[in-house]
């Protein structure tokens, strides 16, 4: 089985190495350079280590109360019932977990967790930790050299061209122009004769096919790489179309052309589609951050994928779910104060320097993160200031040795946290919502798999419990792979995003730039939402969407997958009612209080 997986964060790097250790032909294709994303930026850890107190019995019913009782139970069970297992998996990767004096893993408590049971690494540079190892092991494997049977186990060609004669005889990766798609169909269907054979015809039964695959075992990684769309072809997923980027550089054997651009200049350049062809696609390719004005997250979490899957007509669910996490540094370039700060003790302070948290929630600071990010939000509008996470009482030392990472931005921005309060704002951190999966990654679409914060797995509800979402990428990216070979499942998921509200388009104040749509969505489609503003919001989205031409560039996709995925975020919020979790509607505007 050829197995093509879009994303390198932990999901992607866990569903890439699961099937190529069960034998599948894999394909890696990453956006960014291998290890990109938002995985290596998780300060906080991953959940799943129990105490002598603790279970994962309660583990699920912290889940399943963030979620708001939105939650699906069956999914919920499975992500704890996996947990140790694959933290176990991880440390087996390579990720060195932080342990306590007795060997055993440390576990630290963050907010709505009823017991400590967050594993860390490196203190605060968890999910660097995991992206580090599992990138290293790809690299190793995909760095191996192929003895391809039909050379007698000959060295692997070196060349550009050498290295293609490989590839396309094994069927493990099929690259050609958008014009070519019959070609590639046909490479993709069969092996081509190979000249180390003696020109050979290729073999032409399956278990030829995958005796070939398996004998040049590796991950095949294209770097740089845009999906642009999926390929459907009766009714199922047969591959993804992309913008490849620059994937070698100087390289002499290549006759030393020239290096990659830099990332702006690719992101206007116009650039050839391309078609990978698979058997099994399992999308990886994260949230959506970049459709807010403050977000924790990359420049490249644009809903590549959920745009990609709406586009093919994949059933999608709880886009309204976006969650705000309460504290990024108001200063300078985005950046996450762990959950884990406040966890560990430190306070929300107001502008006169009272402890305002316990008014929103009895458990304060520690309360699940939509009502603390709201209540920081409205205490930011009355102040007219940010507010501000007093860590003094941790002290210097603790700070340094428990968050490093953290104590050193923060220091590198003119800030002492362990003297003085620090100033935090929310920002958009993560979508609970997403491509609509099964328990094992499945999607309405056969073929089609989707994992990380891609999906919706129903997890999360209509809120995610902190340190959930490192190891629901590990638990359902294992689990994906397993299905893989699996018959689909019969009958669909729900429907794609709902056309509530309004079908009339509103004519834009200002015409469409990504910086006006950001700004939109914070305002009326972020943390304190009204039916008004929500109408207002998806009326505006959809008069910029009627106005867009086809997108050639890979920053003109991305703009045509935020405008999409914005439309269908606010459709689904007006289609909620009433508030939930993430999803909150003033009081005021639907009649009660």
């Amino acid at each position: 089985m050829n197995v093509v997986v879009v994303g390198s964060g932990i999901a992607g790097l866990t569903a890439a190495l699961r099937a190529h250790e069960a034998g599948y032909a894999v394909t890696l294709v990453a956006k960014g350079a291998l290890g990109g994303g938002s995985t290596p930026l998780a300060q906080g850890g991953i959940a799943g280590v129990y105490g002598p107190d603790d279970s994962a019995a309660e583990h699920a019913a912290d889940t399943r109360t963030a979620g708001a009782g939105l939650s699906d139970p069956l999914a919920v069970d499975v992500l704890v019932s996996d947990a140790a297992e694959r933290i176990a998996e991880l440390a087996a990767r390579g990720v060195v977990f932080d342990r306590s004096a007795d060997g055993t893993l440390s576990r630290g408590q963050e907010a709505a967790h009823s017991h400590p049971r967050i594993a860390h690494a490196g203190g605060d540079a968890t999910g660097a930790a995991i992206s580090a190892a599992l990138v290293a092991r790809v690299r190793e494997i995909g760095s191996r050299t192929a003895e391809h049977p039909a050379g007698g186990g000959r060295h692997a060609a070196q060349s550009t061209a050498e290295r293609e004669s490989i590839r396309r005889p094994s069927g493990i990766e099929v690259i050609e122009h958008a014009s070519q798609v019959a070609r590639v169909r046909e490479i993709g269907s069969r092996t081509a004769e190979h000249p180390a054979d003696g020109g050979r015809h290729a073999a032409q039964s399956t278990a030829e096919r995958e005796s070939i695959r398996q004998a040049q075992a590796g991950i095949e990684v294209i770097e740089h790489a845009f999906l642009t769309d999926l390929v459907i072809d009766g009714g199922a997923c047969r591959g993804i179309r992309f913008l490849p980027g620059p994937q070698v550089a100087d390289d002499p054997a290549d006759g030393g052309r020239p290096a990659a651009e830099s990332a702006a200049e690719r992101e206007s350049v116009r650039q050839v589609p391309a078609v990978l062809l698979a058997d099994a696609v399992i999308l990886a390719t994260g949230g959506a951050g970049q459709l807010y004005r403050h977000t924790t997250n990359p420049a490249g979490a644009t809903g590549d994928g959920i745009a990609a899957a709406l586009r093919a007509g994949a059933a999608v669910a709880d886009l309204e779910f976006v969650q705000f996490h309460p504290t990024m540094l108001a200063i300078g370039a985005p950046f996450l104060i762990s959950e884990a700060v406040r966890g560990e003790g430190a306070v929300l302070r107001d502008a006169a320097g009272r402890r305002f948290a316990f008014d929103a929630h009895p458990d304060g600071e520690l309360a699940p993160r939509d009502v603390v990010a709201r209540a920081i939000a409205r205490q930011q509008s009355a102040d007219g200031a940010p507010v501000r996470l007093d860590a003094t009482a941790l002290g210097a030392a603790r700070l340094a040795e428990r968050f490093p990472t953290i104590d050193s931005v923060v220091r590198e921005r003119g800030l002492d946290w362990a003297r003085e309060p620090i100033p935090v704002t929310p920002a958009e951190h993560y979508l609970m919502g997403g491509i609509a999966t099964d328990i094992d990654g499945r999607t309405s679409i056969p073929g089609l798999l989707a994992v990380g914060e891609v999906a919706r797995t129903g997890v999360h509800g209509a809120n995610r419990l902190a340190s959930n979402s490192l190891l629901e990428g590990a638990v359902f990216a294992a689990r994906a792979v397993e299905a893989l070979g699996r018959p689909w499942p019969s009958g669909s998921q729900s429907p794609s995003f709902s056309d509530a509200g309004t079908d009339e388009f509103c004519d834009p104040a200002e015409p469409f730039s990504r910086a006006t749509l950001q700004q939109l969505m914070w305002d009326e489609v972020g943390l304190l939402r009204t039916i008004e503003g929500l109408t207002h919001a998806l009326g505006t989205v959809r008069a910029w969407r009627a106005r867009q031409h086809p997108p050639v560039t890979v920053a003109e996709h991305e703009d045509a997958n935020l405008l999409l995925v914005a439309e269908a975020t606010a459709a689904a919020a007006l289609a909620r009612p009433v508030s939930v979790g993430a999803h909150f509607l003033e009081p005021a505007l639907i009649g009660a209080r």
